[in-house]
């Protein structure tokens, strides 16, 4: 609706885990770097875990994409509530990309088990991602992903597991030592500071193609504090203040205008 006043080729904030949005900020970059090695390198399990809305499903689309080929199948589960039996079905059937009538937690871990063992044999490492980690409510779900880690060839462990989850996550872990202590790599994505926020908001509006300046230089500090640098809060605001100022045909936008659109927006969806 806005795209054509403000010059732009597309919106700019949309909530999408767009690989071309990205914005290779310090605390991201280093996500991707260590949980990278201990994917690679063959570790048994890793943990990115950070606040709602600090960008762990882009971070670990990007990580995905950056993986050496031989890291194949990444299995990605995404609701990980189930129950215990029914999570270790659908890893076999993932693993195998087949669709079969649940056998059973025996019969599911003997599927994974052998899976495992060809696929590192063929020369190639399984990772498992567990997406939203910290709605798992079944210890014995947690112990099961443990003990797959016990799954080795020739002294090499079948898989890598990694969790990924909100900050809710962290104190579930320290309950289950026996699971902690198995995680070789912690990374914890933190929001953006004031300088991250303003190279975040750029970088975004760059590659919509804006051709001029459209937040005021003095905006940013506001639209940190705000936002608490948060990127889902920063990419809702920005929207909504480049659809306003559209509808009230501004040539720029500045803190007092930020200021109001947030108040307008808590009224209308508190936090």
């Amino acid at each position: 609706m806005y795209e054509a006043y403000w010059q732009l080729n597309q919106k700019p904030f949309e909530g999408a885990a767009d690989p071309r949005f990205y914005y290779p900020g310090e605390p991201q970059q280093a996500a991707i770097l260590k949980l990278r090695y201990a994917i690679e390198n063959r570790r048994g399990a890793a943990l990115l875990c950070g606040p709602s809305g600090t960008g762990k499903t882009l971070v670990g689309g990007m990580l995905r994409a950056a993986l050496d080929p031989a890291c194949s199948p990444v299995v990605h589960v995404v609701f990980p509530q189930m129950p215990t039996f029914e999570l270790l079905c659908y890893l076999a059937d993932e693993m195998e990309q087949t669709t079969t009538t649940p056998a059973g937690t025996h019969g599911s871990i003997r599927r994974i088990e052998r899976f495992l063992a060809e696929n590192t044999r063929d020369g190639r490492h399984t990772v498992l991602v567990v997406d939203e980690a910290h709605l798992i409510r079944e210890v014995e779900s947690f112990e099961a992903l443990r003990l797959l880690l016990n799954f080795e060839v020739d002294g090499q462990p079948g898989l890598t597991l990694l969790l990924v989850g909100q900050t809710a996550l962290l104190p579930m872990l320290q309950r289950m030592p026996a699971l902690d202590e198995r995680l070789s790599v912690k990374s914890l994505l933190r929001p953006f500071t004031e300088r991250e926020t303003g190279e975040y908001v750029a970088h975004r509006l760059n590659v919509a193609g804006a051709k001029t300046a459209i937040f005021e230089p003095r905006a940013m500090p506001t639209l940190h504090g705000l936002t608490q640098g948060v990127p889902r809060r920063i990419n809702r605001l920005c929207d909504l203040a480049l659809l306003i100022g559209f509808a009230e045909e501004r040539k720029t936008l500045g803190a007092e205008h930020l200021e109001s659109v947030a108040q307008e927006l808590v009224a209308v969806t508190p936090e």
